[in-house]
């Protein structure tokens, strides 16, 4: 065990000096590169990649192919190699991922809060600033509910909460598994006027609200970090190791970070940059 323990630490010493050795070369030796980030819906249907992206590509010269799907699936696709950066919301998972060597490193980039939405009529009763109580009157109202089940970010955060009321989500009564995106589960809850876990970007940023509004919020359990990793080049010697660390090198700088803060949907700020804290 000491020696496996000893040889772990020296791979990771190894992809460390590597990505290190990529930061020192620069943005300007990757010009015109492409490289594939694996993302949530939520920074993509929130519009932040719209307005970050381009920033970004400006600043350096390297464009940024987004796949969009849930922090899960998207730890998967940077697990088979697929994508070059991955900037995702599930912090134990992102930890686990570095901890197996997936990536080397894991800096906190930004972020927002989830929110729990359902009819303004509110039903359950739910309205307040604790989670896990409301989760429990919806329960207990057989009350409808749309889960994403989709490994995503929200989706494990909503399972947390769950088990923290101890409560058995597939045994309520109006329980329902989309398997979708956040703004699909959106628009599902919205035609059932159920109730849905969302993250306020998407949530501030969805059109199709019908009688939905937010109801819970506040709780600290609902607090949403988001994470930034570069794919571990000694695993992958494909992965665009100095073009992807170029692009964690400038979302955690000042520039990077005042951009975050920049994105705005009719004034309201949707994620807050936290790199380094």
């Amino acid at each position: 065990m000491r020696r496996d323990g000893l040889l772990a630490r020296g791979r990771r010493a190894a992809a460390k000096l590597l990505l290190a050795g990529a930061a020192a070369a620069g943005a300007a030796g990757a010009w015109g590169e492409t490289i594939t980030m694996a993302s949530t819906t939520s920074t993509e249907q929130s519009g932040l990649f719209g307005f970050l992206l381009p920033a970004f590509s400006r600043a350096t010269g390297i464009e940024v192919k987004v796949v969009a799907v849930g922090t899960g699936q998207a730890i998967d696709m940077a697990r088979r190699g697929d994508a070059d950066v991955l900037f995702v919301h599930d912090q134990a998972a992102e930890e686990k991922f570095v901890a197996e060597g997936g990536a080397v490193q894991r800096w906190p980039v930004m972020y927002n809060d989830f929110v729990l939405v359902g009819p303004n009529s509110d039903p359950a009763g739910v309205r307040g600033h604790d989670i896990v109580a409301a989760l429990r009157r919806i329960a207990g109202a057989r009350a409808p509910f749309v889960s994403r089940a989709d490994k995503s970010g929200t989706h494990a955060a909503e399972l947390r909460y769950w088990a923290q009321a101890g409560v058995a989500p597939a045994r309520v009564g109006g329980y329902q598994q989309c398997g979708c995106g956040m703004g699909q589960a959106l628009n599902i809850a919205s035609s059932a006027n159920a109730y849905a876990l969302a993250d306020r970007g998407t949530w501030l940023s969805f059109g199709n609200r019908g009688e939905l509004g937010v109801l819970v919020e506040g709780d600290r359990k609902l607090f949403n970090q988001y994470g930034v990793m570069v794919v571990n080049p000694a695993k992958y010697p494909h992965v665009k190791a100095r073009a992807a660390q170029a692009f964690v090198d400038w979302v955690t700088s000042p520039a990077g970070q005042s951009t975050i803060a920049a994105f705005k949907i009719n004034g309201q700020q949707l994620f807050f940059p936290n790199a380094g804290r």
